[in-house]
């Protein structure tokens, strides 16, 4: 049908508040064990046998501290414990990633194998702990129900040292704006390593979005009083359509403290500028990974990320049906979209992370700046100084606005 509009601008292809989903049903939930015969306790090196084992950055493996032997854990391949992706059916859960028991303790205790002492590890704080008397090292490797141990670990492979110098380029390149008190407190040698806690979903799934579309005919000016209306003729058609898909390591966060996005109070979501990781070379969970660094234990359970999983699939729907829809000129609005998860997996995941952080500036906004543990891609939040700024642009005749990539930064 032919319609007279009065808007002049193009109707986008996505609109800007995106229908909302209709409901999901109930997954059917199953489960898979990812432990193997993991034991707490002492992990010994294979060639000598001592147990003060560390992570060595710049080739990913574990590294003996006694006989300077190196090895790693083997690599983590989800469709070894769970099929092909095409294959899944309803909802299968990591053994890593089974929802946390709410009366779960973050202390455990372990009985040293090598002297017979008890020794607490606190899972909260560390994953490993020495014995006070004889001196071995004892990890956590039995997955526990407080959500501190996942199904694998991506290791480390960029060092302490070149995720410090990233750091100092990235903020090198803010510094004419920078607030003052950031420069003169800057220490990049500050800076830690963190592995934070993901779910890595592969999932397949079949999108439907339907809307109108539009096919401009003609436009003209048509003058009502002194002024002036821009006008067009348009054809109008209904638009359906649906695509399937899958999804292979999908990355979501499962600490709410990182899916908490407001701006006002910490720039957290800086992590997620610093995307991907290479989850596909992730190795089988062994806390030695851990030895030297801090760990951020994961909070939310499979129920509670299964809209953020959704949200992101009807995003990929949405971007996949896009070349269908071009020869609509003026644009598609998407009415109403629909969204079935045939199945999906869910593992737990630890992913590295050097991360530096300030408090401070004209705000106490918490900045952060990251580094991809793997790749070195670094992205951050810079304290801007508002009066550099306004001063910059009185030296330059004009008036500027607070650029948000002084705040957010570029990457790398």
């Amino acid at each position: 049908m032919v319609d007279e509009q009065l808007s002049p601008e193009p109707i986008p292809v996505v609109a800007s508040e995106s229908p909302a989903p209709e409901a999901r049903r109930a997954p059917e939930v199953q489960s898979f064990d990812t432990s193997g015969d993991a034991k707490d306790g002492v992990n010994r090196c294979p060639k000598c046998g001592a147990t003060d084992i560390r992570l060595r950055a710049s080739t990913g493996t574990l590294l003996c501290l006694f006989c300077r032997a190196e090895w790693s854990e083997t690599r983590f391949d989800q469709e070894s414990v769970g099929g092909a992706i095409a294959g899944i059916r309803g909802t299968s859960v990591g053994s890593g990633a089974a929802d946390i028991a709410a009366d779960a303790a973050d202390i455990v205790t372990l009985k040293c194998a090598g002297c017979g002492a008890e020794v607490v590890v606190n899972t909260a704080e560390a994953m490993s702990a020495r014995c006070h008397w004889c001196r071995h090292v004892l990890t956590i490797n039995q997955q526990v129900p407080n959500g501190a141990v996942p199904d694998a670990v991506l290791p480390f492979s960029l060092t302490r040292e070149a995720a410090i110098e990233s750091i100092k380029k990235f903020a090198g390149a803010r510094r004419l704006f920078a607030h003052r008190e950031f420069v003169k407190q800057f220490a990049p040698d500050n800076v830690f390593g963190v592995y934070l806690p993901y779910m890595v979903v592969d999932a397949n799934a079949e999108v439907r979005v339907r809307g109108k579309g539009e096919i401009e005919l003609r436009s003209y000016t048509r003058k009502q009083g002194d002024k002036e209306q821009r006008l067009y003729d348009a054809e109008v058609y209904d638009v359906d359509r649906t695509v399937s898909f899958t999804v292979d390591d999908l990355t979501v966060e499962s600490s709410s403290e990182r899916l908490d996005m407001d701006r006002r109070t910490n720039t957290n979501n800086i992590i997620n500028a610093i995307l991907p990781f290479d989850t596909a070379e992730a190795v089988r969970w062994n806390a030695d990974y851990l030895n030297g660094f801090s760990s951020e234990k994961r909070d939310s359970d499979v129920s509670r990320l299964a809209p953020v999983l959704d949200d992101r699939l009807l995003s990929i729907g949405r971007s996949q049906v896009l070349e269908s829809v071009r020869d609509y000129g003026r644009g598609v609005r998407w009415e109403s979209e629909s969204i079935d998860v045939t199945g999906s997996r869910w593992v737990a995941m630890y992913v590295p992370v050097w991360l530096y952080s300030y408090t401070g500036g004209s705000s106490e906004m918490t900045h952060y700046i990251a580094v991809n543990g793997r790749t070195g891609k670094t992205q951050g939040s810079i304290p801007v100084s508002h009066p550099r700024i306004l001063l910059a642009a009185a030296a330059a005749g004009t008036v500027l606005e607070v650029p948000l990539a002084l705040y957010l930064g570029l990457g790398r």
